[in-house]
């Protein structure tokens, strides 16, 4: 009768296995808003756009392919960007991450890395291009450019801190 450990065969924690990737996201893309930090131009990578990318890449049969509308609109509250970028942009990458999981059985670690970066550049490029339509394309392309490359470095890491997160949320108690 040891009530404190967990029951065999006894399920994880429905709202563990609800909420923590939901608030990894939300949490993360509201992050660097709380940052002290000032820059002339994007430094901070989107880390709720990573959380989004590598929780779909780790575990795509956990959402929806509409779950890009609700996390995306919450992304844009906080980015400053015009309301429906992320939405779409988030939704059109949780789409292409479900296709390319149809097509390809057997990804690796390195398949998931270029599968984010890429995603994560086309995503951060066309949504600075949507954010300034008057401007140069070539000149938001450069400023926008490092932000690019430190979000696909940062791929890896966020693969392991959202592997961590999963654990946490398959934990029994």
């Amino acid at each position: 009768m040891n009530q404190k450990g967990p029951r065999l065969g006894e399920p994880a924690s429905l709202w563990r296995m609800r909420i923590v990737p939901i608030a990894t996201v939300m949490v993360g893309s509201a992050l660097p808003l709380m940052l002290p930090l000032i820059a002339n131009s994007p430094v901070v990578p989107p880390l709720g756009l990573l959380f989004f990318l590598c929780w779909q890449l780790l575990r795509t049969e956990m959402w929806p392919v509409w779950i890009g509308l609700p996390l995306g609109l919450w992304d844009d509250l906080f980015s400053g960007s015009p309301i429906g970028t992320a939405v779409g942009l988030w939704t059109i990458a949780s789409i292409a991450i479900h296709y390319i999981s149809q097509r390809i059985y057997w990804r690796g670690f390195f398949h998931d890395w270029a599968i984010g970066a890429l995603l994560l550049g086309l995503v951060q490029a066309t949504a600075a291009l949507i954010t300034h339509p008057e401007a140069h394309t070539g000149r938001v392309l450069g400023l926008v450019a490092p932000q690019i490359i430190i979000s696909a470095l940062l791929v890896p890491l966020f693969l392991r801190l959202t592997g961590k997160f999963d654990n946490f949320r398959l934990k029994r108690r």
